[in-house]
């Protein structure tokens, strides 16, 4: 619910409804509350609703700067980590509190005093406090480098299991296209605003080709920018429908292909590897010069590498309930997945000592559980870490940087199992 910013809104016109409503109820409900005189419960909700206005200003500035120090980060971390979204209903309880005890103070009468109204006002008070606490509690542990990267990390499983399921739906994977591919198929086409594809609903697709006995390529996938105009892929059927009927099969299809403004890790796994490399590269910057950030990232690029290592990728045949493939997509390979979640960081990071000594390990443990062939890629890295543990001038940095270590530095020398 609190990922929501319709939950301020919502929170608002409640305090407003219950402000009005609750002091007129009282007359018909046991008489229950702190006591108060009608002059103490005026000042009460006035100091109530004033604390309550000033709260929440201090709530919007203190997420602003929180806002700005990610970005200096990463300016795409924003839109991915949910928390800044929930201070959004935070601020909506803080000022429906204010807006509760206005409107109970205005429905005040000589001699009334609104006892249950008050008492809820206050109990009010004390829920935002323990609300608002947690909420700071919680930007603390985000803001920091390895916060983020921990945020990230968390929502990469959930990417890989929605874009590449375990339950077994590629009927095939490889380069090789299946017979209804190699001729010329109707192309179907983005009609809608430019953005980024979000994700794509392949059961939908899948049952859409099962009804016209048919089958369909996907040309592109989450992450890929589409304007209107854009070729999405082709269909093909034993008996392509001409003119209108054909239009609107293409629309169809076209509406399974979710668009949006950014990107979105919702079905993008490669995009939370982006985010990761990016905390990590950000923080091995000369400007920065944190490599304990770096090492934090390469945790959760290990987690997220060793998911992937048995996951179909690349060109995948999937295939409807029956086992008849209907659908060819392509993601990205493995080398490519390899490509960036390391080679960046390898470059960044050649001259940490931290940095070679982690990446070490990360290699080997995803070589571990990698099938033989995958294993290449990995290989290959491996050795340009050696490469680089001889680039060091110094022959003692060289034996430092030759050894794998799980923290970077200072943790068991030559440590190392598989993640």
């Amino acid at each position: 619910m609190f990922l929501s910013p319709a939950v301020a809104a919502v929170t608002m016109a409640g305090a407003v409804g219950l402000g009005l409503a609750l002091p007129h109820w009282e007359d018909s409900l046991p008489r229950v509350g702190l006591t108060y005189d009608t002059d103490t419960a005026s000042t009460t909700l006035a100091a109530i609703a004033g604390g309550m206005i000033t709260l929440s200003g201090f709530v919007i500035t203190a997420v602003t700067l929180v806002i700005q120090t990610v970005q200096s980060m990463s300016p795409r971390l924003i839109d991915v980590i949910g928390h800044f979204r929930r201070s959004l209903a935070v601020v909506g309880l803080v000022t429906g509190t204010a807006v509760y005890a206005l409107v109970v103070l205005a429905q005040i009468r000589p001699g009334e005093t609104p006892r249950l109204s008050v008492t809820l006002a206050v109990a009010l008070v004390v829920v935002d406090t323990v609300v608002l606490l947690r909420s700071l509690t919680g930007l603390r542990h985000v803001v920091t480098g390895g916060g983020l990267a921990r945020a990230v990390g968390e929502l990469i499983p959930g990417s890989i299991d929605a874009a590449l399921p375990l339950d077994g739906t590629a009927a095939a994977s490889g380069t090789a296209a299946p017979a209804w591919v190699s001729r010329a198929g109707v192309p179907w086409v983005h009609t809608g605003r430019p953005g980024v594809i979000r994700s794509v609903d392949e059961r939908l697709l899948l049952r859409i080709m099962a009804g016209w006995d048919a089958c369909v390529s996907l040309d592109v996938g989450p992450g890929d920018f589409v304007s209107a105009g854009s070729v999405l892929g082709q269909w093909h059927g034993p008996a392509e429908a001409p003119g209108s009927r054909r239009v609107r099969r293409s629309r169809r299809l076209a509406s399974c292909v979710r668009v949006d403004r950014v990107r979105r890790i919702d079905q993008d796994p490669a995009y939370g590897l982006r985010l990761l490399v990016d905390i990590a590269i950000r923080a091995l910057s000369p400007a920065v010069n944190d490599p304990t950030t770096a090492v934090q990232a390469l945790d959760h690029i290990e987690v997220t590498l060793i998911r992937l290592v048995t996951r179909p990728l690349g060109v995948t045949l999937v295939a409807d309930g029956r086992g008849t493939p209907r659908l060819r997509r392509a993601t990205p390979a493995w080398p490519e997945v390899v490509s960036l979640g390391l080679d960046e960081i390898l470059h960044y990071g050649a001259t940490s000592l931290q940095v070679v000594r982690r990446l070490r390990v990360l290699i080997q443990d995803v070589a571990a559980v990698a099938p033989d062939d995958r294993r290449t890629p990995l290989d290959e890295r491996l050795a340009l870490v050696d490469r680089l543990a001889r680039a060091f001038r110094d022959p003692l940095l060289t034996v430092v940087a030759r050894g794998a270590d799980r923290q970077g530095l200072g943790g068991a020398g030559g440590a190392s199992h598989p993640g």
